[in-house]
């Protein structure tokens, strides 16, 4: 892969000025891939100025000229494909599976935000006022900060990033420490398609140095950031108390709901997918599984089975399914919580091995809603069976947790599915799928701590706009 040692700031490549040495590692060798000056908060204020310039012209360009630097870019895209297959894999540890995915729903993104221009649509309204027109304008909301995570780092970039440039907005984006050329190839593809300068600004620096600076800079209108819920309620605390607008897309603890007249086989097959995606790494990630005493055994047998099929290893290897996790501490992490969910009582279905930041897939049975593994987040490929007496209490136990994002009903009575599917509190829920589920056209975000804002199409372009009132007094009023 390239090695992206320099911050991209106003069109210009340039090394940090920060003390601070970053590095950039290989999560499947543990091998040190390159090492890169880090920004400073000088960075940071000189991206912000350049992202405020270039807003004010970029706002007046045409309709058409958005979208015709939207076809340039996913032309680029799709020329670098091996490219950014290639940074994916070595960066983040993603397997060809997951690219397959991630690259995908990046070019529909784009695709989709090219008819975004056309959608900032405005009112005319009628006044009480004798000789009045009310005008309501949607207009960009300025520059939008984007700050990235790890598991998915371009299509949860580009999620936020296209969308903020279709509507006449700028960008300055911060990577996750972990993926730093992630963000910095997504540069070079606004680069190569001829964006303006200070469209797009990347830098990616320490946390501790740039983290609560960026969020808290004056320049930024919002901050769309995806990432843990901890670190999401720290940035909604330093956000809210400037009234500074969040999109905040957050962790999640999905539950698989499988009741007595489902198809158990297919929704075996769809726990792997929805289980062991990207080392279960993804907010979507099904994390228990609720069955009823009538297919419980027959569950487990057939999950069981699939999941021994499933090639664990070396994420070049195209057969792969289950690559590493990020880094060794996050394995160790899981190791420690599988212990003490195994300790607190839970029973070992399959036991996967633990290799270095390699974990193979683990799957509980006899587990209750407080145990570790069932009340934690895993991102890990590892699943927990809890048994349900009936689907009012799979209902009640899926709803038991702080998280609501994705979940899934597993039923062949498709109405009973729906109305099931209406009373959990998640913001997303799917009839006989995974939880696992992205269209670039449908909304997409969670309720509690899963986060704040939704996601695509139209509900994006409310987003990252904002509407001005302008009236206008035709005749004399006093």
């Amino acid at each position: 892969m390239k090695h992206y040692t320099e911050q991209f700031i106003n069109g210009v490549w340039q090394e940090g000025t920060s003390t601070s040495l970053m590095e950039n590692y290989n999560p499947f060798t543990g091998e040190l891939i390159y090492r890169y000056q880090a920004a400073s908060q000088q960075d940071v204020d000189d991206a912000y100025q350049a992202a405020q310039i270039a807003q004010i012209q970029w706002a007046k360009t045409l309709p058409e000229e958005r979208k015709d630097y939207l076809k340039k870019l996913a032309t680029i895209v799709a020329d670098m494909e091996q490219e950014i297959f290639d940074l994916l894999c070595e960066e983040s540890g993603g397997t060809k599976a997951k690219f397959a995915f991630e690259y995908g729903d990046t070019l529909k993104v784009i695709d989709d935000a090219m008819a975004y221009h056309m959608m900032m649509n405005g009112k005319i309204m009628p006044s009480n006022v004798l000789g009045k027109d009310n005008y309501v304008y949607k207009i960009p909301k300025g520059v939008i900060t984007v700050i990235a995570p790890f598991n998915f780092p371009l299509l949860l970039s580009m999620r936020s990033i296209v969308p903020a440039i279709a509507c006449g907005n700028t960008v300055v984006v911060k990577p996750s420490s972990e993926t730093p050329g992630s963000a910095f190839l997504i540069a070079e593809m606004f680069e190569k398609a001829g964006f303006p300068k200070g469209v797009i600004n990347v830098v990616a620096g320490r946390g501790s140095e740039i983290g609560d600076y960026i969020v808290s800079h004056p320049t930024s209108s919002l901050i769309s950031f995806t990432g843990s819920t901890e670190v999401g309620q720290h940035i909604g605390k330093v956000a809210g108390e400037l009234l500074k607008d969040v999109s905040l897309e957050l962790g999640g603890n999905q539950a698989m709901i499988v009741l007595e007249d489902a198809d158990v086989d297919q929704a075996a097959k769809a726990a792997v997918i929805g289980a062991y995606s990207h080392q279960g790494q993804i907010c979507m990630a099904i994390n228990r599984i609720l069955v009823t005493p009538n297919v419980r055994d027959q569950f487990i047998k057939s999950f069981v089975a699939y999941s021994k099929e499933v090639k664990v290893g070396d994420p070049t290897d195209e057969e792969v399914f289950i690559g590493p996790l990020i880094n060794e501490r996050q394995a160790q992490k899981v190791a420690e919580n599988l212990q003490a969910t195994i300790k607190a009582g839970a029973k070992v279905e399959l036991e996967g091995k633990i290799e270095k930041s390699v974990v193979h897939p683990w799957i509980l049975s006899n587990v209750t809603n407080d145990m570790c593994a069932a009340k934690c987040e895993m991102f890990a490929p590892v699943c927990s069976i809890i048994t349900v007496k009936n689907e009012e209490e799979a209902i009640k136990v899926a709803n038991d947790t702080e998280y609501g994002l994705s979940n899934s009903i597993f039923t062949k009575d498709l109405y009973k599915g729906l109305e099931l599917a209406k009373q959990l509190h998640s913001g997303m829920a799917h009839v006989n799928d995974q939880s696992i589920t992205h269209e670039p056209h449908v909304m997409f975000g969670g309720e509690k701590y899963s986060g704040v804002g939704r996601f695509n199409g139209q509900w994006v372009i409310d987003k990252f706009t904002t509407e001005k009132w302008i009236s206008v007094q035709k005749i004399d009023r006093y």
